[in-house]
């Protein structure tokens, strides 16, 4: 439903009160099992003892509420303003077992505050990943979320417990789905918001008809609780563990943050009624937040957050995408953190449940990914880039490919689909860009003044390369119409006072050229802006409308990518076919 008419509530709008607290319970029972099962995971596996156990799922899920809710806030460079649930990272389950068995939680601790302080530092640099964060590397990271969790998916479809009928698991499972696609498919509008809950409920009835919905677990919690444990300090000798584990916990932030970027980009692609450019600034915002949460998880001596995309899946039922939801969201799970029996009633519904309700979600999650790989086109190139990744990180995921490697490679960070499909995306991506031809560059001022020097710049580009003045003409028109789409009015001419600098690179791309300008940030986007021109609507000035047009025509394609620091338009700009 990217940039349909069909979206009930887009990002910037307020939904009714009970449908944002209705739907924040969804995403809260979706997600929470994540940062309550993660960190029981690393801790038992690493030895930690049962009273520090709670300690860490206590601060996991309430750091994740408080994370969750500053998603989406937009503060300066604070918040994505999206449904962007946040939770422990699954990726750093191979290193998170590794320094507690190795270090005890205090090694954890310290490890995980050094990633994120890693991960902060991307945040405010996040201009030069933009070569590699590319509509092919986002889409397959996004489609290798569910190939992750696949596994967790197909073995709770399956659980139940020793005595129970043959035919209970699978009766709860279809139950559950069905309730789900029914709804979804063939319910009026009003119901298809409550669908997942729908399935979530009937197939809750059909467990508790088999006596398999644990009663006693939720008589046995208490009702208010905080764990006995304290946070655990730092390790600050700084030995053989903590160097011989740091490069492993530092690519894990570096795949975090190219996770929380591409659910960022996920959830603009939907969140929206009408398409727009991918918003970096917001993106920023979101790499941000989740190192800041990981920050608060290093301090807490628990696993680092990440970004999930599950709300993407979550809005194309909806098709409510009010940034209040994850207020909501955020909120729920913090009570949940301090009400025990609140989180055993989650924790009692059965695996087949939780395991249809998945299977439906990440299965329209996998498309999200698909649209966003297609949305530029597929050429050869990125079809390489996207098929082998993928399968790469099918491969990984499963322990098909090398697995006596990858099990002792980096305490076992290839394992995860998500890690090993996204690098060899970013690598292979990073050979294509720097295989191609050393672009040309030039700095001026930025202003209309500046056309003169820009036109023979070109000029020299158009030569050095063989093309003919057709080509040279069509590129000045093109970098002026640039140009002057970018100028506002009031700056047609320097101003001493506030210079502003403009970098232009040109390089020969596939059937022509490739321009580059890149400026101080300004307020408006310029695809955006044509793509309200074709849509026939906005207030452009008059010259402004017409460079766009002109531009337009020039261009094959205008990319437009707004940062914090920085405005970066890239322009194709083909060559003219032959005359007849």
């Amino acid at each position: 439903m990217s940039g349909s008419d069909e979206l009930r509530y887009q990002a910037d709008e307020r939904a009714p009160g009970a449908l944002t607290l209705g739907l924040g319970l969804q995403l809260a029972l979706i997600t929470v099992a994540v940062p309550i099962l993660i960190p029981t995971a690393v801790m038992r596996a690493g030895g930690a003892g049962e009273s520090y156990l709670g300690w860490a799922v206590f601060a996991a899920v309430a750091l994740g509420g408080i994370a969750t809710a500053l998603q989406a806030i937009r503060f300066g460079r604070i918040g994505g303003g999206h449904i962007l649930v946040m939770g422990s990272s699954t990726a750093f389950l191979g290193v998170g077992i590794a320094a507690v068995a190795k270090g005890g939680p205090a090694m954890l601790a310290s490890l995980v505050v050094c990633a994120a302080l890693f991960q902060l530092l991307i945040s405010t640099r996040l201009v030069l990943f933009r070569r590699i964060l590319t509509p092919a590397v986002s889409g397959t990271v996004i489609m290798l979320v569910p190939v992750t969790v696949a596994p967790v998916v197909f073995r709770m479809l399956n659980e139940a417990p020793d005595g129970s009928p043959v035919h209970a698991a699978p009766s709860i499972a279809l139950v559950t789905l069905l309730a789900i696609l029914g709804v979804s498919l063939k319910g009026p509008a009003m119901l298809r918001l409550w669908a997942p809950m729908v399935g979530v409920v009937a197939g809750t009835a059909v467990a508790a008809f088999f006596g398999l919905y644990d009663l006693d677990r939720i008589a046995a919690a208490s009702w208010i609780g905080l764990p006995d444990a304290a946070m655990p300090g730092f390790d600050l000798d700084f030995g053989p563990v903590f160097w011989a584990l740091l490069p492993a916990f530092l690519l894990t932030a570096v795949i975090d943050s190219i996770r929380a970027m591409t659910s960022s980009i996920a959830l603009q692609r939907v969140s929206w009624r009408r398409q727009r450019p991918v918003d970096f600034r917001a993106v920023e915002g979101t790499v941000t937040v989740d190192g800041l949460g990981s920050l608060l998880c290093g301090l807490a001596g628990t696993i680092p957050n990440t970004t999930f995309s599950m709300a993407a899946s979550l809005i194309e039922i909806t098709g409510v995408a009010a940034r209040a939801v994850a207020i909501a969201t955020g909120a729920i799970f913090v009570v949940l953190a301090f009400l025990p029996k609140a989180l055993a009633v989650v924790l009692a519904i059965p695996g087949p449940v939780v395991g249809a309700f998945l299977l439906a979600i990440v299965g329209l999650l996998f498309m999200v990914g698909v649209r966003m790989v297609m949305q530029d086109g597929l050429d050869t190139r990125k079809g390489v880039i996207v098929g082998v990744s993928f399968w790469l990180g099918v491969g990984f995921q499963n322990g098909a490919i090398f697995p006596e490697f990858v099990t002792d490679f980096a305490g076992g960070i290839l394992a995860n689909g998500i890690t090993a499909g996204g690098l060899a995306a970013i690598l292979m991506t990073l050979i294509v860009d720097l295989s191609g031809s050393r672009p040309a560059r030039m700095e001026t001022g930025f202003a209309v003044s500046a056309l003169p020097a820009i036109r023979e710049f070109l000029s020299r580009f158009a030569a050095r390369n063989g093309w003919d003045d057709a080509m040279a003409d069509r590129l000045d028109a093109a970098a002026e119409e640039t140009l002057l789409s970018l100028l506002r009015p009031e700056e047609n001419t320097e101003d001493p006072e506030r210079p502003r600098r403009l970098r232009l690179s040109a390089s020969k791309g596939e059937g022509g050229a490739v321009l580059e300008f890149i400026v101080a940030p300004g307020e408006e986007n310029v695809q955006e802006r044509m793509a309200v021109l074709t849509a026939g609507a906005g207030e452009t000035p008059v010259e402004q409308e017409i460079s766009l047009r002109l531009l337009r025509h020039l261009a094959s394609s205008v990319r437009h990518q707004q940062y914090h620091d920085l405005d970066i338009v890239t322009v194709q700009v083909n060559a003219p076919a032959p005359a007849a």
